[in-house]
């Protein structure tokens, strides 16, 4: 999931090289972690959250098929 986040994070902002995605795994959950440019911050989220929503629907589609719950966060 890390590596998804990060591609789809680096298509989207002005600043590809300040992209930092962690991946933390507690169990069944598994937390995506996304750090970005301060400048780049609305990209990212988009307005009224569009964006961080799509970001999260993918990931969330992509871990479909394995038990653990993705939860994906957008850090400042």
């Amino acid at each position: 999931m890390k590596d998804l986040v990060e591609v789809i994070a680096k298509s989207l902002v002005e600043n590809p090289d300040e992209v930092v995605v962690t991946e933390t795994d507690k169990g069944n959950e598994l937390l995506v972690e996304l750090k970005v440019a301060p400048s780049d911050m609305g990209k990212v989220i988009g307005r009224q959250g569009r964006i961080a929503k799509a970001i999260r629907a993918v990931v969330k589609a992509a871990s479909s098929k394995s038990d653990k719950k993705v939860v994906v966060e957008i850090l400042q």
